[in-house]
């Protein structure tokens, strides 16, 4: 949709990667539709994963004893936060929808992702308490996350060996982005992609490339317990 505002955060070290190629056609399929994107390349980026004393700049509010989150909090606040955070926080303020783009680590994402929820979604910027889940400030601002896995469909189905995919989702979708206030559109999950034909991944490729085409019309999933585990 024309005008509107997209951030791609890609976790995954190779460009001609399975992930690689669903980014590039969410990037050729949005562009097609006129919207702005811009694209967070984590590995290409060297990302800082890790949650540290380096991300204030200057004197600490509490330098005898060290807590990450109220030094971040106090950070954001006096905007002495380092600059790789604040770089990616203005790019998730100009952004109307944020697609994560990963493969499946240990049922969660890379630790390059994890690093970036952690340092990049601070107190202050994507919450406050008060100021979470529905009231947290990210609201206005849709997220999808598109995965792959080293599963197949079979395996995450409720009876699978896996369990339910949803229940991997819910630390994700519910624990992180929907308590910043984001509103979540239904997962794209790319099963198994290693074992699959070609004709099959080629035919999960299009099927995201067409999910995208309407991508706008879609209502958020019902961000509670019961989407997650059944009533």
């Amino acid at each position: 949709m024309a005008g509107k505002k997209v951030l791609i955060v890609y976790a995954h070290q190779e460009p001609r990667s399975f992930s690689g190629s669903l980014k590039k056609v969410a990037v050729e399929e949005l562009s097609k539709q006129g919207c702005a994107i811009t694209i967070s390349d984590l590995y290409a980026m060297d990302f800082e994963p890790r949650a540290t004393r380096k991300d204030v700049i200057g004197a600490l509010s509490n330098p005898q004893f060290f807590n990450y989150g109220v030094e971040a909090y106090e950070a954001f606040k006096k905007r002495s936060l380092a600059s790789d955070i604040t770089d990616e926080q203005k790019k998730v303020q100009e952004a109307d929808l944020v697609i994560f783009q990963f493969p499946l680590y240990w049922f969660s994402v890379p630790a390059i992702l994890k690093g970036w929820m952690d340092r990049v979604l601070c107190q202050g910027f994507a919450f406050d308490i008060p100021g979470f889940y529905d009231s947290g400030f990210l609201k206005n601002k849709l997220a999808l996350l598109s995965l792959t896995t080293g599963g197949t469909a079979e395996m995450y189905g409720k009876t699978g060996v896996s369990g339910d995919f949803r229940y991997f989702l819910w630390p994700l979708q519910h624990g992180a982005l929907h308590f910043c206030g984001f509103k979540v559109l239904a997962p794209q999950i790319s099963f198994a992609p290693e074992i699959a034909s070609e004709e099959e991944r080629k035919a999960m490729v299009a099927s995201w490339a067409q999910r995208l085409k309407t991508i706008w019309e879609e209502e958020p999933i019902d961000c509670t317990p019961a989407w997650y585990f059944g009533q």
